[in-house]
């Protein structure tokens, strides 16, 4: 079985370019997890994927997350809420055009490097971007996705050997939620690149029964 798939990709060129969410209540915090934990990054994305076919990265050898993890200007922000994870957003500048370790085309934002454009100095990728499904539709996830972004077009202060960001970019497809593309655009994401395959029906992971229901928004 296969199903018709469309994928869009889009980007901002200059900070300006974002419009930024709301910050929700004071519960609500978003922190760099600043040292490389193959454990703790396999946890946010079975958690956040595991309903919307994130799957590529769940055969991933320990060295596979440590090797993606510890790669310059790789960046993991988490969201918690009153101390619980609540969602995160993963970035990568200058991703490399032959990477073995290519994201999910599925995920909420992924790799694209058939877009020919993902090696170009100063772009930033924003490879993973999701809730868990418990979080989702409480106004948490445009508040993580503006700061996701903001950290992206700084990213290069934080990697002094890396070019300042000339570029955030990511994609989408139609397997993601239906309001995805939507709320990409209402942060000031552009679409540059429309393509559309036919793609093996996929299959969920998760979550495992009884848990949250997917909403109908992040």
């Amino acid at each position: 079985m296969t199903t018709t798939v469309t994928t869009w990709y889009l980007e901002q060129t200059a900070p300006g370019d974002l419009s930024p969410a709301p910050a929700p209540d004071a519960g609500v915090r978003i922190v760099r997890a600043e040292v490389p934990s193959p454990e703790f990054s396999r946890f946010l994305y079975a958690s956040v994927g595991g309903d919307i076919a994130w799957t590529d990265r769940l055969a991933w050898t320990y060295a596979q997350w440590q090797r993606a993890l510890a790669r310059p200007g790789v960046e993991t922000w988490v969201a918690y809420e009153r101390g619980t994870p609540a969602g995160y957003v993963e970035l990568a500048a200058n991703p490399p055009e032959d990477s073995s370790d290519s994201s999910d085309s599925s995920g909420s934002a992924g790799s694209a490097s058939s877009s020919g454009s993902s090696g170009s100095a100063g772009s930033v990728e924003i490879v993973y971007f999701g809730l868990l499904p418990a979080f989702r539709g409480r106004r948490i996830g445009g508040h993580l996705l503006s700061v996701g972004v903001q950290r992206a077009w700084d990213l290069g202060e934080r990697w002094p050997d890396l070019p300042a960001t000339r570029r955030v970019w990511l994609h989408t497809c139609s397997k993601d939620d239906e309001h995805a593309l939507g709320n990409y655009q209402k942060r000031g994401f552009s679409v540059y690149r429309t393509t559309t395959d036919e793609e093996p029906e996929p299959v969920s992971p998760g979550p495992w029964p009884g848990a949250y229901p997917a909403p109908t928004s992040a």
